[in-house]
């Protein structure tokens, strides 16, 4: 398992040499080539766990298996997309005086170690060892959204700390309960946080204790995902901090919280023996899916928007797999990968907007497609995508979704329907005008890095159009894990 030490032990060794050298100029180089070499690393792990199945590591402390191996491999790539394009968009943030070299080397040594708890939380095999990553992933998010260190950042971070602080300690009380459950079972000396032998002896687990913990470990973990109504740090977050961290948040963060709570549910359908998990994800899904909807008609600021876009996204793919069912799971995991794609995307376009706009409020960003085209279409063709136009993956993903709540829950179609219809107007109005508007501002110094733009929007046509064989039986494969 050298591929799986080289995943774990890139990004924590780049942070120490980031917190040491993160000032420099040629740091930012240093930024993509830690991620380069972590996402190199994830391919050869995957290499590896495509030849010869599931995988385990260090005493069976960490277990790589297809539910969580595509989800290591996406963080990686993602997380080195959003290091290509925080090179250009650094140097103009430090040109307009918002970075200083300090702020630079906590930024650089942060995103390091921020990509390590990710991957630390995808790649364990114990729940334990997953909820500390996952508090670790807190601690340094708060640094990060507070790095600017302006009054709104630094009220955003501590509202991101309270509020997941909260959660996180609820997952922790869960976490507690699952083991006394489990203890019961394998014995204080059997291994019973580690989540292989939890899911060989599901059935024989406490089911009361089990839905205890269940409702506490999705609270917590629900928190992290920004599920309604425990979403409120999370527009925040996203419009005080810096842009890359944002593009990670909405594409990655949430992500793994969703990851952890599918974990639980297995372990909950397993020892119930009924839809109690999928009820719950059903409802606080469908919930978040409307709110966000119609929380988009008010905003403002162009990351706020996207930001309640994301609790949107969020909650649909929490209905899916609470659908439960081998298609509502595929288009869960298939929507799970779109959107990271085209919203980390999204937001490098709206970085370079902003900075070229000099606000985030839309009503003053006016004619991109004058300014700069490549920005102009980045956003407006991942807008699209983001609201589910064809041919783009996010349509195959609602189609799936909304086709499969019709012959299951048809109660819940109108709902979803009334919520994209929505959301759909709102945002769509909104990029219109910021991309063809008139405008009078000039072009910024530095090119954008479009690259990576248009390399996730390409990614996500391709996923509606076309799911390469491999990827599909990792889908398959993650869809049967999970049931329901």
């Amino acid at each position: 398992m050298n591929s799986l030490l080289f995943v774990l032990g890139i990004p924590l060794v780049g942070s120490l040499v980031l917190a040491l050298w993160g000032h420099r100029n040629w740091a930012m180089e240093l930024n993509v080539a830690f991620s380069l070499g972590t996402f190199l690393a994830a391919c050869a792990l995957t290499v590896e766990v495509v030849a010869g199945g599931p995988l385990f590591a260090w005493d069976r402390e960490f277990f790589i298996d297809a539910l969580n191996v595509f989800l290591v491999t996406l963080t990686a790539f993602v997380g080195l997309t959003t290091a290509l394009f925080s090179r250009p968009y650094m140097r103009i943030e430090r040109d307009h005086g918002k970075m200083t070299p300090p702020r630079l080397r906590l930024y650089h040594s942060m995103y390091q170690l921020f990509s390590f708890t990710m991957l630390l939380a995808l790649t364990t095999n114990n729940m334990g060892i997953l909820w500390v990553a996952m508090e670790a992933a807190t601690l340094t998010t708060v640094l990060l959204v507070s790095v600017y260190r302006t009054a709104a950042s630094l009220e955003a971070a501590w509202k991101y700390f309270i509020l997941c602080g909260v959660g996180i300690a609820q997952a922790l009380f869960g976490t507690v309960l699952l083991y006394m459950a489990a203890e019961r079972v394998i014995g204080s000396e059997g291994g019973a946080l580690l989540w292989t032998n939890l899911d060989a002896v599901k059935g024989q687990l406490d089911p009361k204790i089990i839905t205890l913990a269940f409702a506490f470990l999705f609270i917590g973990y629900g928190t992290k995902v920004g599920l309604v109504p425990v979403h409120n740090w999370l527009p925040d977050a996203h419009a005080e901090g810096p842009t890359p961290v944002s593009a990670v948040l909405s594409g990655l963060l949430l992500n793994v919280a969703l990851y952890a709570i599918l974990r639980c549910k297995v372990l909950t359908d397993g020892a119930l023996g009924s839809g109690l998990a999928g009820q719950m994800m059903m409802g606080f899904g469908l919930l978040s899916v409307v709110a966000a909807a119609f929380l988009l008609t008010r905003q403002k600021d162009v990351k706020r928007m996207f930001a309640y876009s994301s609790i949107e996204h969020m909650g649909l793919m929490t209905f899916a797999f609470g659908l439960g069912g081998p298609i509502a799971n595929y288009a869960g995991l298939l929507h799970m990968t779109v959107h990271s794609l085209i919203k980390s995307a999204i937001f490098f376009a709206v970085g370079h907007a902003a900075q070229k706009a000099g606000t985030q409020v839309m009503d003053q960003i006016r004619g991109l497609i004058k300014i700069s085209p490549m920005v102009a279409w980045g956003l407006m063709l991942g807008s699209l995508a983001i609201l589910g136009m064809p041919p783009f993956g996010v349509f195959a993903s609602e189609f799936l979704i909304i086709t499969t709540a019709m012959r299951e829950q048809p109660w819940a179609t109108p709902f979803l329907l009334v919520a994209l219809g929505v959301a759909f107007a709102s945002v769509f109005s909104r990029v219109q005008a910021m991309v063809f508007g008139e405008t009078t501002v000039k072009p910024l110094a530095h090119p954008p890095a479009s690259i990576p733009v248009f390399v996730h929007l390409g990614l996500g046509l391709m996923l509606g159009l076309y799911v390469p064989p491999y990827l599909d039986a990792w889908f398959r494969q993650a869809a049967r894990m999970i049931g329901g």
